[in-house]
C-alpha cells in the first residue's frame, strides 16, 4: 500500500504525535482557554452570528477548544476528528470546563456509520480539506448532516499559501489539485522547535474545487471572502501587523491568507425545482 493509500493511519499517527506538544503550547494557551478565553476568531465569530440553542456539528476539531467554545457560547456541539489521542484530550477539556459538548473519533469521511442527527450549522475552520483526498465525498458529508435550510460555516487557509515553501521565497506547488504531497516535519506549527518529526499526507484544493463541490450538494453560497491576513501566527516569517494579524514579512498585503464560506442547504421543496 502506497502513502496516499494509506494518508489515514499516516495522518493520524502524526496529529497523535503533535497532540501532547499543542497541549502544552502557548499557541493554544491551555491555561487560559480553562480559565474562560475563548478559542474562537472574529472571522468566524461574525459568521456564526447567535448560536445559543443551535445544533452544532464541528468537524476536524482537534482536541476541542473550539468545540467548547461553541458550547460555551450556548450551541449543543458535537465535534469529530481523526486523531484518538485529540479525541481523548477533547473528551478530558470538556469535563474539565463542564462543558456538555461531545466528542467522536473517526474519519469524516465515515461519520455517518456512527452519527444519525441532523444540524443547524457545521462548521470547520483553519487547516481542515487540506487533509481530504476528496472534496466531493466532504461536500456530501456536509450535506447529509445539515437540516434544510441549515448553514455551513468555513474558514480555512488560502490555497495560495501552500503553493509556497516553508519560507514562502518560491513556489513548489500547483495551486490546483494534482494528487497527494507528501512531507515530512520537524516541530509543529504551534511549536517550532519542539523535538518531534512527522509525516503528513495532504492535498491542495483551490476555490473553484472547494465551491463548486458544495454547490453539486445542495448547498447555496451566501457569501466568500478573502483575507490578507491570518489570525494565527503559525507561518515562517511572519509579522504582526495589528493584535492577532499576521502577515508573511517579505509579502506583506499582497497574497490572501484566509477565505470563509458561508452557504444555506437548499430545502428539499428548492432542491426539486
Amino acid at each position: 500500500m502506497n502513502k496516499e493509500e494509506n494518508y489515514i493511519k499516516i495522518n493520524r499517527q502524526s496529529w497523535n504525535n503533535i497532540t501532547d506538544t499543542h497541549l502544552k503550547s502557548e499557541f493554544y494557551n491551555l491555561n487560559g482557554f480553562l480559565k474562560g478565553k475563548t478559542s474562537l476568531n472574529d472571522i468566524e465569530l461574525q459568521l456564526l452570528g447567535d448560536i445559543k440553542g443551535k445544533k452544532i456539528l464541528h468537524l476536524q476539531c482537534h482536541f476541542g477548544q473550539d468545540t467548547i467554545s461553541l458550547s460555551r457560547l450556548g450551541a449543543h456541539v458535537t465535534g469529530v476528528d481523526l486523531s484518538d489521542k485529540a479525541i481523548k484530550s477533547a473528551k478530558t477539556i470538556a469535563k474539565d470546563t463542564n462543558s456538555k459538548a461531545k466528542f467522536i473519533c473517526c474519519n469524516i469521511y465515515e461519520l455517518p456509520q456512527y452519527l444519525n442527527e441532523k444540524f443547524d450549522i457545521v462548521f470547520t475552520s483553519y487547516g481542515t480539506i487540506a487533509w481530504l483526498p476528496d472534496l466531493e465525498k466532504w461536500a456530501k458529508i456536509i450535506s447529509n448532516f445539515l437540516k434544510p435550510n441549515g448553514q455551513f460555516v468555513f474558514v480555512e487557509f488560502h490555497p495560495v499559501l501552500w503553493m509556497f515553501n516553508d519560507s514562502f521565497e518560491k513556489i513548489v506547488h500547483r495551486y490546483f489539485n494534482s494528487g497527494s504531497i507528501v512531507e515530512s516535519e520537524s516541530g509543529t506549527y504551534a511549536n517550532k522547535n519542539a523535538d518531534i518529526t512527522q509525516e503528513y499526507v495532504m492535498w491542495n484544493h483551490s476555490l473553484s474545487e472547494v465551491v463548486n463541490n458544495l454547490i453539486k450538494n445542495g448547498l447555496e453560497i451566501n457569501s466568500l471572502n478573502e483575507y490578507d491576513y491570518s489570525p494565527y501566527d503559525c507561518f515562517q516569517n511572519t509579522i504582526e501587523f495589528e493584535p492577532k494579524k499576521y502577515r508573511i514579512k517579505h509579502l506583506e498585503n499582497m497574497i490572501p491568507m484566509i477565505y470563509s464560506i458561508s452557504a444555506k442547504k437548499k430545502s428539499y421543496k428548492e432542491q426539486n425545482i
